[in-house]
């Protein structure tokens, strides 16, 4: 599978799982094997958008695109400047 094959695959298995919409795909890198995408999902909308609630979503698949695991690592709000590890 390409990069571009996983990436749709995260974001449509993580959509399935949790009936939320992706926003936009934040990191995406192969460590030990297995394939980890960041996605952001928008958690909650409110008015004005820049309320709107996001989080960044952690998502492990193998080699064939299968969701191995999944975790929410952070939540912020929408223009909200995230502080560089």
């Amino acid at each position: 599978m390409t990069g571009a094959d996983i990436i749709k695959q995260a974001r449509s298995q993580i959509t399935e799982l949790t009936g939320l919409s992706v926003d936009t795909v934040s990191a995406f890198n192969r460590v030990d094997g297995q394939w980890h995408v960041s996605l952001d999902l928008l958690e909650r909308k409110s008015v004005p958008d820049s309320r709107d609630v996001l989080a960044i979503y952690e998502v492990i698949l193998d080699d064939d695109g299968n969701l191995v695991s999944y975790q929410r690592t952070r939540r912020y709000y929408r223009g909200q400047a995230l502080k560089e590890c």
